[in-house]
């Protein structure tokens, strides 16, 4: 079973970006292919945070997450020139894909080791302890979802790791969400099978 929050954005209506929000990056965009460098930290304004947060938990390094921020944004200010403001792409839609890809790309996660050898928490209280078993559930989850095949791959990666609604990601994976829900099933049940090789039965609501 979905988790309630998860499910929520699974039946959330489409949205995305508003018509304003792409002409106004669209025109951002002119400016930056003209050497604005103004208009290109605008661009980094609006989007960085998003990006850095996204990369940030599916890379699990905060130093791999800036440095995959910023090489997409260097692909911004070189791509800008060719840019199509009326083309089916929407910039942030295509940034998402570059930051993904990125991330994705960094290869495979350490090795899985159980959370008794890390020792104990630097934080004892309940509050450390929660976020140390936060991040040992992120690695059994790259650790897994790396022998994924790609696409299901990408779409747990949105799924587990943005605040993006399902017709946001089912855009940017360029997929219906029928398409893409019917993904995340076929993911689900191998990321599923994939954990119980290892003797885990499930983590909260993920499988």
């Amino acid at each position: 079973m979905l988790g309630s929050t998860k499910a929520k954005r699974l039946a959330r209506s489409r949205h995305g970006e508003s018509g304003d929000e792409r002409s106004d990056d669209d025109d951002l965009l002119r400016a930056v292919a003209g050497g604005d460098r103004g208009a290109f930290a605008r661009l980094m304004e609006r989007h960085a945070r998003s990006m850095l947060a996204l990369a940030t938990r599916v890379t699990r390094n905060p130093d791999d997450a800036d440095e995959i921020v910023q090489e997409a944004f260097l692909k911004v200010w070189v791509t800008a020139p060719k840019w199509q403001a009326n083309g089916d792409a929407k910039f942030a839609t295509w940034l998402y894909r570059v930051v993904l890809n990125a991330c994705l790309d960094r290869g495979r996660r350490a090795p899985f080791s159980p959370l008794e050898d890390a020792g104990d928490p630097p934080d004892p209280s309940p509050a450390g302890l929660d976020r140390a078993m936060a991040a040992q559930r992120d690695s059994i989850l790259s650790a897994a979802m790396a022998d994924m095949p790609t696409r299901q791959r990408e779409a747990l990666t949105l799924y587990y790791y943005s605040d993006l609604s399902a017709p946001q990601a089912a855009e940017i994976l360029d997929l219906s969400v029928s398409a893409l829900e019917a993904l995340l099933v076929r993911g689900k049940r191998s990321l599923k099978a994939m954990l119980q090789r290892q003797g885990i039965g499930g983590i909260g609501d993920l499988t």
